[in-house]
């Protein structure tokens, strides 16, 4: 996928890992102003903390859904606030086949034709399980993938209300349901880029809430690896899922979980790896912030071990002799910059330093750290001819048909 600036793009397959932040939530929420709707505000800011993060390297689609604008134009500020204030790939608009022509066309202003032999935007088709693929979702597969673009085949499926209780059965269920829209997207344009997706999770059978970080869910997600493997594609899968409320100990234990089951699977594209709060349906400032630091560690764990005569370090252990100090030898100083992931967020000070600095819990810290990265934010050049179009086209497709709030 080329991103805007071509030291943006990517690569979906192989050994490759992408990560991108969350997608969907209709709420926000931070320390300060507590849960809310979220505006195009909210999402600007949020496209703003992905392009700023070393961490994500694609903007992502609907990361919050801005419910201040009508439901039928939205997706034209959320397109151009990807083109505008980040050049990383990204996703179009699925709520309709012609938001998705109207994402591809967006797309085709600032790319041009080297849309005709590149991909530069994506397209995320649901399936409505069980076993049902709608007018909605095949009409914006179908704009997708004749324009040659990606589409990521998400079947979303929660055990006990979407299919069966047990996950053999959900395993063959979901692999079905991808490998049917997989083929479709084939009839429309063979050889048109596809993600084999996975959702499958589980759900509290006692009061119907979906669950994350669950031991079946993961085991879930390793079984989905091995079949994605066997058909030769792409792999994604959930990040850092929790069904908690707050960024406390619940969302961290069971969003690292999740994202750790993602690892082990293989994925190649993991989403909602920042951001997701209570099942989905809230993408909180700080949590977003803390979770970019897990996507530090965990593209540092994927890169695995480097095995040279530097990383061996002979000459560190002639310089420190038996019983020696590595602290201050030539060796260390050439790689303690690097040697260790450095989080932005975890303190590691004595209890008495962290008390005299206020004793701030890593949820408050995380304040601290997304208003700092908006306050530095620098946004990217668009060429003003091309911005310019870019608003022309969003005015009259706006003007076209009055406003509609469902």
């Amino acid at each position: 996928m080329l991103g805007r600036d071509p030291a943006r793009t990517i690569t979906l397959g192989g050994d490759h890992l992408v990560l991108m932040p969350s997608y969907g939530p209709p709420f926000v929420s931070d320390l300060n102003k507590g849960r809310r709707y979220a505006t195009l505000e909210d999402f600007q800011n949020l496209v703003k903390l992905t392009y700023a993060s070393p961490y994500l390297n694609h903007s992502g689609g609907t990361v919050c859904e801005p419910v201040d604008v009508p439901v039928n134009k939205r997706h034209l500020d959320v397109v151009y606030a990807h083109l505008k204030y980040s050049t990383k790939p990204f996703m179009g608009a699925v709520t309709a086949p012609t938001r998705a022509e109207d994402s591809i066309a967006l797309a085709r202003i600032v790319f041009g034709d080297r849309m005709d032999r590149n991909v530069v935007i994506q397209g995320n088709i649901k399936v409505n399980s069980p076993l049902v693929y709608d007018d909605t979702m095949t009409g914006a597969l179908k704009a997708d993938a004749r324009a040659g673009q990606s589409v990521v085949i998400s079947p979303f499926i929660l055990g006990g209300a979407m299919g069966p209780v047990t996950q053999p059965a959900l395993l063959a269920q979901s692999h079905a349901e991808a490998m049917a829209g997989i083929a479709l997207s084939q009839l429309v344009r063979p050889g048109a880029p596809v993600v084999y997706g996975n959702f499958l999770t589980t759900m509290d059978l006692k009061t119907g809430a979906p669950t994350f970080g669950t031991p079946e869910a993961n085991l879930a997600s390793l079984a989905i690896g091995q079949l994605c493997r066997r058909l030769g594609l792409p792999l994604r899968t959930g990040g850092h899922l929790t069904a908690s409320k707050v960024a406390e100990g619940q969302a961290m234990q069971e969003s690292a979980a999740s994202m750790m089951a993602g690892l082990m699977a293989g994925s190649n594209f993991i989403f909602h790896a920042a951001g997701w709060l209570e099942g989905g349906l809230t993408v909180g400032y700080e949590k977003f912030v803390m979770d970019l630091d897990q996507c530090g560690t965990i593209l540092r764990l994927a890169q695995g071990l480097r095995i040279d005569d530097e990383a061996l370090a002979a000459d560190a252990y002639r310089e420190a002799g038996p019983g020696g100090d590595y602290l201050g030898s030539a060796h260390t100083m050439r790689n303690f910059e690097t040697a260790n992931f450095q989080s932005a967020l975890a303190d590691t000070s004595s209890f008495e330093q962290w008390t005299d600095a206020g004793g701030l819990t890593i949820e408050q810290r995380a304040i601290a750290r997304w208003k700092e990265m908006l306050a530095d934010y620098q946004p990217p050049p668009l060429d003003e001819a091309i911005d310019e179009e870019l608003q022309d086209f969003i005015t009259r497709k706006k003007s076209e048909t009055p406003d509609q709030w469902h």
